[in-house]
């Protein structure tokens, strides 16, 4: 029985890791509809296990679900969208300030490959590499810093952010940047998390000022193409 527990807990894992990833690269837009047998056409899942999958991403904020509707993709408010950058800043400096020079020296390989990984993105100019790669890096210094419990907070609000960006962002330039980046790991590795905590603070100010936080019609997608794209 634990096994078949287990299996079918990794399964619905998997669902909501491929929908998870296809909105944080913005292939899933706000308020686009998740008809359930795309879904498990697509990615060969079980039904069971896809409401499932929904369910539990309901119960996160990422999706919502409605009577006779069915489910969609949660489509923040802008008041959602600040007070998702407020935890932010609050999950994300507490992250930085655990990370010790140790750490970064354990995970100085991991670090360096996903700092390549962003510029190479960016001189492809790759939008959806783009995203990708600077999301990855605020959940790389959350595994890093070696707390789970703030890494699964932050993986959640990653998702959720993306959204908000889908929505509210003033133009098609992702707005996370390498320099910042770089800042910050050079701050930690020297040992100093106060000045990386002020860049990272900063860092997420500056995105949010990005936003029109504005609510704004999202774009239409068609749920089978988002999904397989990879």
């Amino acid at each position: 029985m634990n096994r078949i527990a287990t299996a079918k807990q990794r399964e619905v894992q998997r669902i909501v890791d491929a929908l998870s990833i296809a909105i944080a690269q913005h292939r899933l837009t706000p308020g686009m509809r998740l008809i359930e047998a795309q879904i498990v056409e697509v990615l060969q899942a079980n039904r069971n296990h896809v409401q499932a999958a929904l369910q539990r991403m309901a119960l996160q904020h990422i999706v919502t679900i409605e009577p006779n509707r069915g489910a969609m993709v949660a489509k923040p408010e802008a008041r959602e969208a600040r007070e998702i950058f407020i935890a932010r800043r609050a999950i994300e400096s507490a992250i930085v300030i655990s990370i010790t020079p140790e750490a970064m020296a354990r995970a100085v390989d991991e670090i360096d490959a996903q700092q390549q990984a962003e510029k190479d993105a960016s001189d492809r100019a790759d939008r959806r590499d783009i995203v990708r790669e600077f999301s990855q890096f605020h959940l790389l210094l959350a595994k890093v810093s070696g707390n789970k419990v703030l890494g699964e907070i932050l993986s959640n609000l990653m998702v959720r952010s993306s959204l908000i960006v889908a929505l509210y962002q003033r133009n098609d330039i992702p707005s996370c940047q390498c320099a910042e980046h770089t800042a910050i790991i050079s701050a930690l590795k020297a040992g100093d998390v106060k000045q990386a905590q002020a860049i990272m603070i900063e860092h997420l100010n500056q995105l949010e000022q990005q936003l029109d936080l504005t609510d704004s019609a999202p774009q239409e997608l068609n749920l089978r193409q988002a999904l397989l794209l990879n």
